[in-house]
């Protein structure tokens, strides 16, 4: 039930982005991007430009959002290092069959996932622009702050731990991805997100 939740939740921000970009056809192409992006990113969509045997694929694939991020987008998907997953607690995505765990996998990689193209100057702008602490609307309408340590990006996620930018900026035909060193927990049903320091 929660997984078919989300599911509907991500349809429509989709649909509602989808409808945003048309009306601006005419400096974006049906991906949201510049033509200088999507030059740049060739035909290579998100799903296709991972490692497949990477552990943020392999969750893609459980959860079923590997077929969303080979879709028309776009996406700006934040990507947690291999070795990030390995320190989620025991139980959270071990046996991705298990429909809790689904759930719980779908949950969180949704939280890692922006609607639209978004690159890192953005964010900072963001950030300038709401004097030093920005707040972040995912696919699964949550949030997540972003904040600066120098010059680099940090995302704080429901629970008050720190994830940073570690690579940003590569683009595909229907998104960007930017790699960070942790994975970002949404809040739980039913409890609110930690006010971010």
């Amino acid at each position: 039930m929660r997984t078919s939740a989300l599911g509907l939740g991500l349809s429509a921000a989709l649909l509602t982005l989808s409808a945003c970009n048309n009306d601006d056809a005419a400096t974006a192409n049906k991906t949201g991007q510049t033509p200088a992006a999507a030059k740049a990113a060739g035909e290579k969509t998100i799903a296709a430009g991972f490692a497949q045997d990477s552990r943020f694929m392999a969750a893609a694939k459980a959860a079923g959002l590997d077929k969303t991020l080979a879709g028309p987008g776009p996406y700006t998907v934040f990507v947690p290092a291999d070795d990030a997953f390995a320190k989620l607690p025991a139980g959270t995505a071990d046996n991705p069959s298990d429909p809790d765990q689904r759930a719980k996998i779908t949950s969180i990689l949704t939280y890692h996932i922006l609607p639209g193209t978004v690159l890192a100057a953005d964010i900072g702008k963001t950030i300038d622009n709401a004097k030093g602490k920005a707040v972040m609307m995912t696919v699964g309408g949550q949030t997540f702050t972003a904040t600066k340590d120098g010059e680099a990006i940090v995302l704080t996620d429901s629970a008050g731990k720190a994830a940073r930018v570690t690579k940003s900026d590569e683009q595909f035909s229907n998104g960007v991805v930017h790699h960070i060193d942790a994975v970002m927990t949404p809040p739980g049903p039913g409890t609110k997100a930690q006010p971010t320091p």
